[in-house]
């Protein structure tokens, strides 16, 4: 397999490590970093300004054709545009997280955004990161992992993550908003939730990044 041809899935629950764990991944294997979460997020956002009713199955379907959305991915982030206008950071709040999760259920969405995922890794080596990325996005991908970590270390690692870019985070209401997603993203017919069965599992939990980057690593090196 050519190196531009090289696609490694990264799949899990939310606050399991998958965005820092694909960047660094990423940079080391010098492929794109593709967060097709911020996808979702960007949706979510995009309905939650326009009043969009998500029970609306016209409405949202209206909402995804006349969406301008843009993502930028490289060795480091994902920038991520919304009818011109960069909201990278207005995506990462917890709120946002859930309206992802909602959005995520939707056929139209997902039709529409599974598209621009595969156009947005052709022809280059790509990380991409998300719920379904080894399962339905790239079944073919050459090397399949799903990440996960506790309910209790994931809020912790989420709590950290919002408080360090100055924004508000009550540790609790992270928790209880992780669990209630993981049965949101679990128990959706469409796409749910779950590992590829060639996926190799990694429990983050107690593991630093860099153990995870190097088993990782280990694994496409030595398949």
């Amino acid at each position: 397999m050519s190196r531009a041809s090289l696609i490694v899935t990264i799949d899990g629950p939310s606050g399991s490590g998958k965005s820092t764990i694909s960047r660094l991944l990423a940079h080391r294997l010098k492929a794109a970093y593709l967060d097709t979460g911020a996808m979702y997020r960007a949706v979510g956002l995009a309905a939650q300004r326009q009043g969009v009713d998500l029970d609306d199955q016209e409405a949202v379907g209206g909402l995804i054709e006349a969406l301008d959305l843009a993502l930028s991915p490289g060795e480091d982030d994902t920038r991520v545009l919304l009818n011109g206008e960069d909201v990278s950071l207005a995506i990462r709040t917890p709120e946002m997280g859930m309206m992802a999760s909602r959005v995520s259920a939707i056929g139209a969405v997902r039709q529409r955004l599974t598209r621009l995922q595969r156009e947005l890794a052709k022809n280059q080596a790509v990380v991409a990161e998300g719920r379904d990325t080894g399962t339905v996005v790239f079944p073919q991908a050459a090397h399949k992992f799903y990440l996960v970590a506790n309910p209790e270390e994931r809020a912790r690692r989420r709590t950290a993550q919002l408080v360090e870019k100055g924004m508000r985070a009550d540790y609790q209401e992270i928790l209880s908003q992780i669990v209630e997603r993981d049965h949101q993203d679990s128990a959706r017919q469409l796409a749910p939730l779950q590992p590829a069965p060639e996926a190799v599992r990694i429990d983050s939990s107690a593991l630093s990044i860099g153990q995870v980057v190097d088993l990782m690593l280990a694994t496409i090196n030595h398949p």
